[in-house]
């Protein structure tokens, strides 16, 4: 139903004196009514879209949360997927490793802000309840030279966080401004899967510098990471590129390789959206024993093939980053 035809159904509503009017008025008008309509609308539906458009922009104007940097964070970069299952947390973990190792004066946190299924306190070797300072902050927990801060630290390791959104929200406000970072050059987010409410309270709550979107190279899972991107690029969050995980699998014994979820989806997509691709994670079995041992391969195997993959791809994120607040 086109615009004019929708003002003609209001106008008839506002003036339908009885439910039978009412009803009636919902029914499609016929052509010689819509041309009607049309003809009596075009005037001045140009000036009145021009008004509507203005008023929306205020009102959401008006709702929109201004950003403030988080204290002691010189830059924030955000790992997402738009998907479960692809392996981002993984990546988060190791990418903040690699951004350690690749230059040892840099100071690096962690946030995990998948507040229903954490998976950084496991992934990192970290258990126990953060400290507060004199000012009433936690302190991160920290490991690997990390500084990590995750619902995992505030409950039960097996309770299951069954939270409606207002108190999935102020959760994830305390992890963003009731914590003790100190000083860090980069504050890696683990964002949980999806475009919902904690992906835009993040995004409009604090300056992004960049977000890095994860994805393999499956057609379901390419869905996704491209509503992820668009998403990051409506709340003005810069979209860094993206990674192609688990993109080949190579056979231990005969070194053969099998592209077990497609070939080069990532990179078709890349294209699509006019993006780079920073780098690409064979599926190893390395990756996966590392992070549930919590021991992740960046640094418990610096020279395999997967470590060298994410320390590269942490090189690509740092070239494509602007340049820190003096």
């Amino acid at each position: 139903m086109g615009a004019a035809t929708w003002r003609w159904v209001l106008r008839a509503a506002r003036f339908s004196g009885c439910g039978g009017g009412a009803l009636a008025v919902l029914r499609r008008p016929s052509s010689s009514g819509a041309r009607a309509s049309s003809s009596f609308g075009s005037a001045s539906s140009g000036s009145r879209d021009e008004v509507l458009q203005d008023k929306r922009t205020r009102i959401l104007s008006r709702g929109l949360p201004k950003q403030k940097p988080i204290e002691g964070v010189k830059q924030v970069l955000v790992v997402a997927s738009g998907k479960g299952g692809v392996g981002k947390s993984t990546a988060a973990v190791n990418i903040a490793l690699a951004l350690a190792a690749n230059d040892s004066a840099k100071e690096v946190g962690l946030l995990d802000a998948d507040i229903y299924g954490p998976s950084i306190p496991k992934m990192m070797n970290l258990k126990g309840n953060p400290e507060l300072t004199p000012k009433n902050l936690m302190r991160p927990l920290k490991n690997y030279g990390i500084a990590c801060m995750s619902m995992g630290f505030l409950i039960e390791e097996a309770a299951p966080v069954v939270w409606r959104g207002l108190m999935v929200m102020s959760a994830v406000e305390k992890l963003l401004r009731q914590v003790d970072w100190g000083q860090l050059d980069y504050l890696v987010i683990d964002m949980p899967p999806g475009t919902g409410d904690v992906q835009l309270s993040i995004s409009q709550n604090i300056p992004i510098a960049g977000a890095v979107i994860i994805s393999t190279p499956q057609d379901v899972a390419l869905l996704d990471a491209r509503k992820g991107t668009e998403m990051f690029r409506k709340v003005h969050v810069p979209v860094l590129g993206l990674v192609q995980n688990m993109s080949v699998f190579r056979c231990p014994k005969c070194e053969h390789e099998t592209h077990i979820f497609g070939a080069d989806g990532v990179r078709d997509l890349a294209k699509t959206l006019g993006l780079d691709v920073l780098g690409d994670i064979p599926l190893h079995v390395n990756i996966r024993e590392t992070c549930d041992s919590g021991q992740p391969v960046v640094i418990s195997q610096p020279q395999s093939d997967a470590a060298k993959a994410y320390l590269k791809i942490a090189v690509e994120i740092v070239r494509r980053l602007p340049a820190p607040p003096a």
